[in-house]
């Protein structure tokens, strides 16, 4: 059968899943009556509780004969290590522009990624039937944003198509009829060359893995795109690292393929055909999977380096082992190395007491959902604010820098400038109207001034701006960036906070925690209004007597406290603090010294 593979690029929440829902309905891959939950191809809860692509995953459709493979990417830059592999496997993308937002950063950034490449995008202009749509400009934009990337003569000569896909309808004008994505089958298949088959039927086995997973059945899976030969079941393979170094020589168990949204064993595995392979245990991502007399390996995508590092530790706060069921460091490190040895864009090493494990990756979203993952299997975790990775270069010491595109109200805009470009220590780069009494905001931030400041940003902007960051390179060092200015509310008492403590607190600052609620001394249960700490006594009741008050006694109404999420906690707590995390809460804490760290600071203060 004839074959294609396409990527689908596309921004945080511009319809990308959802128009696969699409492809996958029009093209028959459900039988008719066939219940399908919406956005199928986000299998994770975490995608669907966030409406967010977090792992790269492939389908396949079948049209008039030709089999189309369909590889869909993470649309955020936290996820990129997903991204940069998978264009490997592909012969042509699908640019998806939302027609009111335009093009927007990581968009960006993966399709830097696929014009490298030499991949020829198809550009699919979405959501043109909301009132707020202006696709001229839009397909401007992108225009603009390809020759930004140096794209040449032919990719910047690329189709568009103007498309809903809620509506489940692509044509080639705004005036077409609206009926169906024939329009858009039938321009992958004209446009997106076939596989080049690399050498005859009888030339050796080559696959590049692209993607590691696990099976409990199976075991160790990886997938790719057959670069060349014919696979069987049973074949004898081995596996070759980037430099060319044997690591094992396996058989294959196993030979899937996609079909639909599932994977089903196949007889025979053909050059251009994304497969699965089993049988492996110890081959990873970047190795080429190839027949013995093989001796040269394909060459692999290098993978952008982590920018974030975070300490994941055991709790060791006063209430840990209450509300989870994995608290000890041993089990915490298998999990953290099984999580890297699958995703290769984060690293774990070993802090030298051994209690306590450095984590590195892409960013603060990243970070987030692997934790909230492991809460969620039943893990208690410390967490410790996120720090940069710095590297040196000929003597200077550089960090990471990322471009921020900000889309706010004109009214705000001065206000976002001069917290960017003052305290935090970025750079303006561009600066333009964005239409309907907007600007978009372009700099270069360093990665640690935007640790915390998305917060502080909706509040700046009333909760109207929108503001979207992207690894952008690395830059000399740039300074002290001063952290958070309020202090917080520290418990002096351990036990259960009582409401009327509480409602005496409120002038003090905004409170965290509500009546009734466990604390234990060190414990963050509020941010004070001014920049020093302090410590306050949650469990302190009325004092009750049995003379009558002249008046009635005032009713105890208190604020709705402070809910942080998990981001939103990380990025708020400074050095000397932690989060604790557990599968039912999220605490902020001092951190917990040992005696002899507190007699020495005792020493030193007088």
């Amino acid at each position: 059968m004839d074959l294609r593979n396409i990527a689908i690029i596309a921004h945080v929440d511009h319809g990308k899943t959802t128009l696969v829902d699409q492809l996958l309905k029009q093209s028959g891959a459900f039988r008719e009556g066939q219940a399908v939950a919406e956005r199928a191809m986000d299998s994770n809860d975490i995608e669907r509780e966030r409406g967010i692509t977090i792992l790269a995953k492939c389908t396949s459709v079948e049209w008039q004969g030709t089999r189309i493979n369909i590889v869909d990417t993470p649309g955020h830059a936290d996820f990129g290590g997903e991204v940069e592999r998978i264009l490997s496997m592909v012969d042509g993308v699908v640019l998806l522009v939302d027609a009111a937002e335009g093009p927007m950063p990581q968009t960006k950034f993966v399709t830097s990624k696929a014009l490298a490449l030499g991949l020829r995008p198809i550009v699919v202009l979405n959501k043109v039937d909301k009132p707020d749509a202006e696709p001229d400009r839009a397909l401007d934009e992108v225009f603009d944003m390809f020759a930004g990337l140096g794209a040449n003569d032919e990719q910047l000569d690329f189709p568009h198509l103007y498309a809903s896909g809620r509506a489940g309808w692509a044509d080639d004008s705004l005036e077409g009829p609206r009926e169906g994505l024939a329009a858009l089958f039938d321009l992958i298949v004209a446009h997106v060359p076939a596989p080049a088959q690399i050498a005859e039927e009888a030339a050796p086995f080559r696959m590049l893995a692209t993607t590691l997973s696990a099976d409990p059945y199976l075991g160790r899976i990886l997938t790719g795109r057959v670069e060349s030969g014919r696979l069987k079941a049973g074949t004898t393979l081995k596996a070759l690292s980037r430099d060319g170094t044997q690591i094992e020589s396996f058989r294959v168990s196993k030979v899937l393929a996609f079909r639909g949204l599932a994977q089903q064993p196949i007889d025979e595995a053909v050059a251009g055909d994304i497969v699965t392979l089993s049988g492996m245990t110890k081959a990873t991502v970047a190795d080429t999977l190839c027949a013995p007399e093989v001796d040269t390996p394909l060459p692999a995508q290098p993978i952008d380096p982590p920018t974030i590092t975070v300490t994941f530790g055991i709790n060791d706060s006063p209430l840990a082992g209450r509300e989870g069921s994995k608290v000890q460091s041993r089990v915490i490190r298998e999990r953290l190395m099984k999580e890297a040895e699958l995703n290769v864009a984060i690293k774990v090493a070993d802090t030298p007491g051994g209690e306590a494990f450095e984590v590195s990756g892409r960013g603060e979203l990243q970070m987030g959902v692997l934790i909230e993952n492991m809460r969620r299997e039943g893990f208690e975790l410390s967490i410790s604010r996120p720090r940069v990775v710095t590297r040196d270069e000929g003597g200077q010491k550089l960090e990471p820098v990322e471009e921020v595109t900000i889309d706010v109200d004109d009214d705000f805009t001065g206000t976002v400038i001069e917290k960017l470009t003052g305290p935090r220590r970025g750079e303006l780069v561009e600066m333009k109207p964005a239409g309907s009494g907007k600007t978009r905001i372009v700099a270069h931030v360093p990665s640690r001034g935007l640790i915390g400041y998305h917060g502080e940003f909706l509040t700046d902007t009333r909760g109207t701006g929108v503001l979207n960051r992207v690894f952008h390179g690395w830059a000399p060092w740039k300074g002290a960036i001063p952290g958070r200015r309020a202090g917080v509310l520290i418990s002096m008492e351990a036990g259960a906070s009582v409401a009327y403590a509480l409602w005496n607190l409120e002038e003090r600052g905004r409170m965290f925690i509500g009546a009734q609620e466990p604390v234990y001394e060190g414990m963050i249960i509020g941010e004070h209004s001014r920049d020093n700490d302090l410590e306050v006594n949650p469990l302190k009741g009325k004092k009750l007597t049995n003379i009558r008050a002249a008046g009635k006694d005032d009713a105890v109404l208190l604020t709705p406290p402070v809910r942080m999420s998990l981001e939103q906690a990380i990025a708020y707590i400074d050095d000397d603090e932690l989060v604790e995390v557990t599968p039912t809460a999220i605490r902020l804490r001092k951190r917990f010294l040992d005696p002899h760290e507190r007699k020495r600071q005792a020493r030193a203060a007088g």
